[in-house]
C-alpha cells in the first residue's frame, strides 16, 4: 500500500468539478479510478533471499527493503533507500535510472543519466550476497563508484570498521571482498579515512549530511534515523594533486589496479550468534585473510588476546628473558626497538651481531622453551643512515612533488632557484626539509617570498650524500618525512620494504609484530589504500605455515586490517601510572573492540622499580574483566631492581593463567570492569582460585597551623564492610617543593582511639612502609625491605563496620609534604574454576 498511497498522494482533486456537477463526477471519478488501478503496477522489484534475510532493490537500483526472514522484522527505514552502486565525477554523484537482472547469468545491468552503463555480477552466497563491478562504460571520466550508502534502522551497536550494524538480536553488514574497495565514503580525495586523520581540509560533498564519523572508520555510520553501510572504490590511471598530511599540494601517482572494474563487496545479515561464523564463510569463501592460531581462526581463539613482556634482548641475554616470561605465565616476549636502521631491518650490532642469524637463535631458544618472540616495526619509516638514503639515494623515496632547476649549480651553491614552489613552500609537517636532486639530498631553510624561486641556506651533501654540479633542467624532488627525523617510501618502495619485513619472519621464526607507524604509507597518495597493500604484501608473502602461526596487530584500525590482523591494540604507558595513563582512552577502546567483534587488548603498560602490586592488580582485574591481553613494557635492569618482582611476575602468572582458561563468569567479568573496584586473585590449587574484593580509601595526612598545644594528628572514618581482620595499608610521603627534602618524624598510626602502631623512625620522601596484615616493613620505593619492624601487641584489627583511623608525626623540611595513608580492606573470597565462561 506504500506505493499505492505515494501514487494516489501526488495527483490533484478539482472540487469546483464536483460542486458544479455531482452525478457526473462520480461516474468520472469511478471510470478513472478503475483505469488508475488497471494501468497501476507496483515497481518491478529484483528480490534476493539470503540465510537470514531478504534484500529487495526496485526498478531504478534502489535497495529498498532488508526483511529479516525469521522475524519479518522490516530494517529499512520507512521512505528510505539507496542505489546499490553510484557513479561519482570528482564531487558529482550520478544515481541509476533502471536496473534489470538476468538471473540465469546472475547479472545485474544499472542505466545511468547520460549514456552510462555498470555490468554487476550478482551471486547468492547462501549466507550473503556478492556484488562485482564486471564493466562500466563510459569510465574515462568517472573517478570513483560508491557502493551504498545501504540505510538501516539499527543504531544500537554500529561497527564502524568491520562494517556490521546489529542491536542484540540481529546484524546487517557489508564486506569489501577485495583490498581496493575501500570501506567507507571518499569523504577525502586522499583516501585517507576522516577518523585517523587529523590534517584534512579538501572534502567531498558526503551524500547523507546527517552521516557522523565514528571513533575509528566509517564503513558503518549512525544517522538519524539509525544507520549506513558504505564502501568505494576510486580510478587512479592519473597523477593528482591532492591535499595530504598538511601539504595542501601532494602529488598521488598514478597507479594501475583495473581500476573500479573489480570492486566487489559482500551484504549480509544475520542473529547476532551467527554474525561471526557468517564472517568467517565470507572470508574463506573470497580468499581474504583469514589469520589462525594453532589452526583456530583468531577471532576465535582465546590466545588472540595474549598478553606479552615488552623488553629488550638479544643472544648474550635471551635466557634471562625466557625465565621472566615463563615466570610471568606468558607465552610471548617482544622486542620494542631491535633494529639498527628502518628500511633494510638491520638489526643492533650489540643484541644482535650476526643480524638476522643472531635473532634465529633467539627465536631457537625461546621455543625450546615453549615461546613465541615478537619485534615491533615501524612500517615503511626510513631512518636516515640507511641504505635506502646514503650514501646513495633511492629514486623511490616518497616525495611531496616535483620541479626543475632554473639554473645550473655547483657542488657549493647554497641557493638554489627552482621552477615552481608549489610543493617546497610548504612547512607545516615538514621535518628535514629535504630536496634531492640526481643523487643528492640536500636541506634548505626556506624558500624566497617571489620569483624567482629559490631555496635559501641549502646544505649540501646531507646525510653523508655526495655534494654535486646539476645541471639546469634537473629534476629536484621535495621528499616527504615525519617528524620521528625520517624519510618515507612510495608504492614501488613500500612493497620491497613490507617483502623484506616478510623475509625477516620467514628467516627468524618471529611469531607476532605490531605495524606501528602505518600513516607513514600516506606517502603513497593513496591513504588507507596504501596501508592497507603494505600489510597485504607482507602477509602474502610469509610462508604458509606463518599465516596461520604470527599474532599480528597495530595502533591503525581499517575495514580491510579486520580480516588482515589478529587484533588491534594501542593505549601508551609513558605519561603516568597504570591507573592514570590514558585510562578513559582504554575503556573506549574496549567498546569499539566489542561493537567491532574483535578480540579485546588493554594497550600497553610499564613495570617500573617503583610499580605497586596494587596498581598491577588494578590493571589485571580489568584485563580480567574485559577478556583483554595487555603489553607490559619494562627491562631486565627494571626488573632486577624491583624488590618485589618475583610476586609482580607471579601475580601476572595467576591472573592471566585464569583469565585465559575462561576461568570468570560474565557476572564476575562485569564487576572486574568496574575501575573503581579492587580485587585480589590467588591460586588454590590447580584450575581453582581464589578471588576476593577488595575495600580501599585513600586518607591524606597535611600539615596544618595549630593553637598551642592542639593536636596536629589527622583523624578519619573508615568504613570496613568485609569481617574483622588485621590491618592492611601502605603509608608513604608526597613530594612538597621543588628543591626540598621532606621526612614524617616518629609516624603514629592508631585505630579505634586503642590499638597503636609507633614508628621509631623517620619516614623520608623514598621510602614507605606497608603492612600486608602479616609483618610491618620500611621499604624503599624499589619495594627493597630496609627494616621489619616488630609490634608486641601484634598487628591491629579493623572492626566489621565503622572503624576511626588516627595518623600523626612531625613534619620535616618542605612544608608542602603529606603524608598519604592507603588503607585496605579484604573480602571473603570466592572460589572460581577453569572453563567458567
Amino acid at each position: 500500500m506504500r506505493e499505492i498511497n505515494s501514487y494516489f498522494a501526488h495527483r490533484p482533486i478539482f472540487i469546483p468539478m464536483h460542486v458544479l456537477f455531482p452525478n457526473y463526477f462520480r461516474s468520472m471519478v469511478g471510470l478513472i479510478l478503475l483505469a488508475g488501478f488497471s494501468a497501476w503496477r507496483p515497481p518491478v522489484s529484483t528480490t534476493f533471499a539470503t540465510d537470514y534475510l531478504r534484500f529487495s532493490f526496485d526498478q531504478s537500483g534502489n535497495l529498498y527493503s532488508l526483511i529479516d526472514k525469521a522475524t519479518s522484522n522490516e530494517y529499512v527505514p520507512t521512505g528510505e533507500k539507496a542505489p546499490l552502486l553510484s557513479l561519482m565525477q570528482d564531487s558529482v554523484v550520478i544515481k541509476p535510472l533502471s536496473m534489470t537482472y538476468n538471473a540465469a547469468k546472475k547479472r545485474l545491468v544499472l542505466r545511468y543519466p547520460n549514456g552510462y552503463s555498470a555490468t554487476i555480477a550478482a551471486e547468492n552466497k547462501g549466507s550473503y550476497l556478492r556484488f562485482e563491478l564486471l564493466s562500466l562504460t563510459p569510465r574515462n571520466d568517472i573517478k570513483l563508484v560508491v557502493w551504498g550508502p545501504y540505510p538501516t534502522t539499527i543504531n544500537q551497536q554500529i561497527g564502524e570498521t568491520v562494517g556490521v550494524v546489529h542491536n542484540g538480536t540481529f546484524g546487517i553488514g557489508i564486506q569489501a571482498l577485495n583490498v581496493k574497495t575501500l570501506g567507507g565514503y571518499p569523504t577525502y580525495d586522499n583516501d585517507i579515512d576522516p577518523a585517523y586523520d587529523i590534517f584534512q581540509t579538501n572534502s567531498l560533498v558526503d551524500i547523507a549530511s546527517d552521516q557522523k564519523v565514528l571513533y575509528r572508520g566509517q564503513t558503518a555510520k549512525p544517522t538519524s534515523s539509525g544507520s549506513v553501510l558504505q564502501a568505494y572504490c576510486r580510478n587512479r590511471f592519473a597523477d593528482r594533486i591532492i591535499s595530504n598530511w598538511e601539504h595542501k599540494s601532494y602529488l598521488a601517482p598514478a597507479f594501475r589496479d583495473g581500476g573500479v572494474i573489480g570492486s566487489k563487496i559482500a551484504l549480509w545479515g544475520a542473529p547476532e550468534a551467527q554474525l561471526l561464523p557468517v564472517i568467517e564463510k565470507i572470508e574463506l569463501g573470497e580468499g581474504l585473510p583469514h589469520p589462525l592460531l594453532d589452526g583456530v581462526w583468531a577471532k576465535r581463539n582465546p590466545l588472540a588476546t595474549a598478553s606479552y613482556l615488552i623488553l629488550n634482548f638479544g643472544e648474550n641475554n635471551v635466557e634471562d628473558v625466557i625465565s621472566l616470561t615463563k615466570k610471568a605465565g606468558l607465552q610471548y616476549f617482544y622486542h620494542g626497538g631491535p633494529f639498527d636502521t628502518w628500511g633494510h631491518f638491520k638489526l643492533n650490532t650489540k643484541e644482535f651481531p650476526n643480524n638476522w642469524a643472531s635473532l634465529r637463535a633467539c627465536v631457537a631458544k625461546a621455543e625450546a622453551a615453549g615461546l613465541k618472540v615478537g619485534v615491533h616495526t615501524l612500517s615503511n619509516f626510513i631512518t636516515t643512515n640507511d641504505p635506502y638514503v646514503t650514501p646513495v639515494p633511492d629514486g623511490r623515496l616518497a616525495k611531496v612533488g616535483k620541479s626543475v632547476l632554473t639554473t645550473s649549480v655547483d657542488e657549493k651553491a647554497t641557493q638554489i632557484v627552482i621552477q615552481s614552489p608549489v610543493f617546497f613552500d610548504q612547512m607545516k609537517n615538514n621535518t628535514l626539509k629535504a630536496v634531492v636532486v640526481g643523487n643528492e639530498i640536500i636541506r634548505y631553510r626556506a624558500v624566497s617570498a617571489t620569483a624567482p624561486w629559490t631555496l635559501l641556506d641549502c646544505v649540501r651533501g646531507a646525510f653523508k650524500t655526495t655534494p654535486q654540479s646539476h645541471p639546469a633542467g634537473a629534476e629536484i624532488g621535495k621528499l616527504m618525512d615525519h617528524g620521528y627525523q625520517v624519510f618515507l617510501a612510495d608504492y614501488p618502495l613500500q612493497e620491497e620494504m613490507a617483502g623484506t619485513l616478510a623475509k625477516l619472519y620467514n628467516e627468524t621464526g618471529l611469531r607476532q609484530i605490531s605495524f606501528d607507524g602505518l600513516e607513514g604509507t600516506w606517502a603513497t597518495g593513496m591513504g588507507q589504500y596504501g596501508i592497507q597493500l603494505f600489510v597485504k604484501t607482507w602477509y602474502d608473502q610469509l610462508k604458509p605455515g606463518l599465516k596461520g602461526a604470527v599474532i599480528t596487530d597495530a595502533s591503525t584500525p581499517g575495514h580491510y586490517f579486520w580480516h588482515s590482523f589478529t587484533r588491534m591494540n594501542w593505549g601508551e604507558p609513558w605519561y603516568a601510572g597504570f591507573r592514570e595513563s590514558q585510562t578513559q582512552y582504554r575503556l573506549k577502546n574496549q567498546d569499539y573492540f566489542r561493537r567491532n567483534l574483535m578480540p579485546g587488548m588493554l594497550g600497553w603498560f610499564s613495570i617500573k622499580p617503583e610499580t605497586s602490586l596494587e596498581d598491577l592488580e588494578w590493571m589485571l582485574a580489568r584485563a580480567a574483566g574485559f577478556d583483554a591481553g595487555f603489553g607490559l613494557a619494562t627491562s631486565i635492569d627494571d626488573l632486577r631492581k624491583h624488590g618485589f618482582s618475583d610476586v609482580l611476575l607471579n601475580t601476572i602468572n595467576v591472573w592471566e593463567t585464569a583469565r585465559l582458561s575462561g576461568a570468570f563468569s560474565a557476572e564476575q567479568k562485569q564487576q572486574l570492569r568496574d575501575i573503581g573496584r579492587e580485587f585480589h586473585l590467588e591460586s588454590a590449587g590447580d584450575g581453582v582460585w581464589r578471588l576476593a574484593p577488595v575495600h580501599q580509601a585513600y586518607l591524606v595526612h597535611e600539615q596544618k597551623v595549630r593553637q598551642p598545644g592542639e593536636p596536629v594528628a589527622s583523624t578519619f572514618a573508615f568504613t570496613n564492610p568485609n569481617d574483622e581482620q588485621p590491618l592492611r595499608f601502605t603509608l608513604q610521603l608526597t613530594a612538597g617543593e621543588k628543591g626540598t627534602t621532606s621526612g614524617l618524624e616518629n609516624p603514629v598510626i592508631e585505630i579505634n582511639n586503642y590499638s597503636r602502631i609507633e614508628l621509631p623512625f623517620t619516614l623520608e620522601e623514598n621510602q614507605l612502609v606497608q603492612c600486608d596484615g602479616k609483618s610491618l616493613n620500611l621499604l624503599d620505593r624499589q619495594w627493597h625491605v630496609l627494616k621489619t619492624i616488630t609490634l608486641p601487641a601484634g598487628i591491629p584489627k579493623l572492626m566489621h563496620g565503622n572503624n576511626t583511623v588516627r595518623i600523626d608525626g612531625a613534619f620535616q623540611g618542605s612544608k608542602a609534604a603529606t603524608a598519604k595513608m592507603e588503607i585496605r580492606s579484604m573480602g571473603e573470597p570466592l572460589l572460581i574454576r577453569k572453563g567458567t565462561r
